[in-house]
Formats: structure tokens, sequence, C-alpha cells
């Protein structure tokens, strides 16, 4: 009797381990793309100050 509950609870546990490797690569993915547009500012504003002087 207690075997469908263990193996209840092993299904739930893995399905939640999924969801978070999902949100994990969706925070990682959201992270890289505000450092990269980060650094396009970046190079941006140095251009700017650069052609400026």
């Amino acid at each position: 009797m207690m075997k469908p509950a263990i193996s209840k609870a092993e299904e739930q546990f893995a399905k939640i381990k999924k969801q978070d490797v999902k949100v994990l690569k969706g925070r990682e993915k959201a992270k890289q793309e505000r450092a990269k547009k980060t650094a396009r500012l970046r190079a941006l504003r140095l251009a700017k100050e650069a052609s400026d002087q």
C-alpha cells in the first residue's frame, strides 16, 4: 500500500525538478540578454564619448 504513495511522490518530485530546470534556464537566458544589451549600450556610449572629444 505504501508503494503507490511513494512512487506518486517521486513522480511529483521529478515533475517539480523539471519545472525548476526550465525556470533556471529562463532566468539564465534573461540574464545573458541583459548583459548583451548592457554591453551594446556601453559600446555606443564609449563611441559617442570618443567622437565628442
